[in-house]
């Protein structure tokens, strides 16, 4: 009987994981859309040769001696400040969907409930992308500055909606694994849209409209997956009160495994909510409580956007020419590749390794990096080799914000939360990432101007500041339960 039973709990283990990380994927297949066929336009990287010497046009700095940019004639034709004013309009307007819609991924969520919410939100997405894919038989401008933007308004949406369902349907044992998916969707929209977003596949004159229209793939693919989606039991349980139907779903999500240990947790974290009132975003930094985990969770977001991670894709490109690579948009493809592999390592070190442990491992390393890119750059003109010391700071910058800064913070603010304030928490907190995200959008270029070769030690500041707030402030929430995330917050601050 014991060798029967025994076998039966790892069949029923083995059902539960893969139950579970197909359900994640599937909740985190739309955040393709994040990036695909917007990745070229988003961080204006030039993907081919041409490109890269007409960097004028794309507001892309060069490294290369030879251009002197101060030294050119500015063009007086109206015409070209137009074009310029629709073109940082299109980049940015996207960031500002976010930015709006962040605030109602919680309400989407507990409104119409996670997998409902999410199918609502598909719809701006198909919208956007069909907005987008007819830009080329209407006002081009209007209609791709107006797609970008429904599209920024889906993205800002499930930004909450996803790690609130990954978080609230994952086991202890599995959350963070889980949750590192999130940020492994991002990057493969990116390692794609850099794929066919090739002049010779899908990013030429003829093309592009498809390739914007590709964004909504995606989440049509999800529309289809979700109603093999069950609902998460701790919404149902807690908010709605249906028990039995919080014990079907925790059986199709974990197997045929006994749920009452779920369920009596669930049972004492509802029951600590009813006598809490209902928590507001104010109430987040009013209350003593919420106001450490608040202010850790909104540094964590501002620690990756922040970082630089968007500047070394920016500097990329320009690096790989200077540095003689024959076809610099395939190196640059290569950094995506490199991007992703170091976000799967991620999956499988972030529960045996730690959150905050990772954390601290990727900011220090990117901090390292920041260092030898500046040196890089500062020394290029001396020393032909130094672009080579560039590329691999280029390449170990993004492993190591792959390995803790990228997918973390999705994931962790929702485990420094009990159900009632949760969502509140994770619109802030997407709230935040976009708003950071629009700033550095906004401003790099000034900044990459008026700093020069010595634009990543502004960064590399700014990582020790973040690596040193991490240190001393950020918890490690390994194991923790989520119905008692008051416990990671010790009273030391760590």
């Amino acid at each position: 009987m014991l060798p029967n039973r025994s076998i039966e709990n790892s069949q029923g283990k083995i059902r539960m994981a893969k139950v579970l990380w197909m359900v994640t994927l599937c909740m985190s297949c739309g955040l393709w859309l994040i990036i695909v066929a917007h990745y070229r336009h988003l961080l204006v990287v030039p993907l081919d040769e041409d490109e890269l010497h007409n960097s004028t046009e794309m507001h892309v700095p060069t490294l290369q001696p030879t251009i002197n940019y101060e030294e050119e004639e500015t063009d007086p034709d109206p015409s070209t400040a137009i074009v310029t004013m629709f073109w940082s309009l299109s980049v940015s307007i996207f960031a500002v969907g976010g930015m709006i819609a962040s605030f109602f991924g919680g309400w989407l969520g507990d409104k119409l409930g996670r997998i409902k919410g999410m199918l609502a939100a598909n719809s701006l997405s198909l919208i956007g992308a069909v907005l987008m894919a007819i830009a080329k038989f209407g006002p081009s401008h209007i209609l791709i500055i107006s797609g970008r933007f429904i599209s920024g308004l889906y993205c800002g949406l499930v930004s909450g909606l996803v790690p609130m369902y990954v978080g609230e349907i994952s086991p202890t044992s599995l959350r963070g694994a889980l949750g590192t998916l999130h940020q492994l969707a991002i990057v493969t929209g990116i390692l794609v849209s850099q794929v066919i977003g090739l002049d010779f596949i899908l990013g030429n004159d003829d093309m592009w409209p498809v390739l914007l229209g590709l964004s909504g793939a995606p989440a049509v693919l999800q529309c289809l997956l979700l109603f093999f989606c069950p609902e998460s039991p701790r919404y149902l349980y807690i908010k709605l009160g249906e028990e039995s139907k919080a014990k079907t779903n925790l059986k199709r999500l974990r197997g045929d495994c006994d749920p009452t240990k779920d369920i009596t947790e669930m049972k004492k974290e509802k029951e600590e909510a009813s006598s809490e009132k209902k928590v507001s975003m104010i109430q987040l930094f009013t209350m003593a409580s919420y106001r450490q985990p608040i202010l850790v969770a909104l540094m964590l977001h501002m620690a990756q956007q922040f970082s630089g991670i968007n500047g070394i894709f920016y500097y990329s490109t320009s690096i790989f020419y200077t540095a003689g690579v024959g076809q610099p948009v395939y190196a640059t493809i290569g950094v995506g590749v490199v991007n992703t592999i170091f976000t799967i390592i991620s999956v499988f070190l972030v529960e045996r390794a730690g959150r905050r442990s990772l954390f601290l491992v990727g900011l220090s390393g990117m901090l390292v990096c920041a260092v030898a890119m500046t040196v890089g750059l500062v020394l290029l003109h001396q020393f032909s080799w130094m672009s080579y010391v560039s590329m691999t700071a280029i390449f170990l910058f993004v492993s190591f914000f792959e390995i803790g800064p990228g997918p973390i913070p999705w994931f962790m603010v929702a485990e420094f939360f009990s159900q009632g304030p949760r969502p509140a928490a994770i619109a802030m907190a997407a709230f935040c990432n976009w708003t950071c995200n629009f700033i550095v959008a906004l401003s790099f270029q000034y900044i990459a101007d008026f700093c020069g070769p010595y634009v990543f030690a502004l960064f590399a500041v700014i990582l020790l500041g973040f690596t040193l707030f991490t240190f001393f402030k950020v918890p490690e929430t390994k194991g923790k339960s989520a119905s008692h995330p008051q416990t990671v917050m010790h009273p030391s601050g760590r």
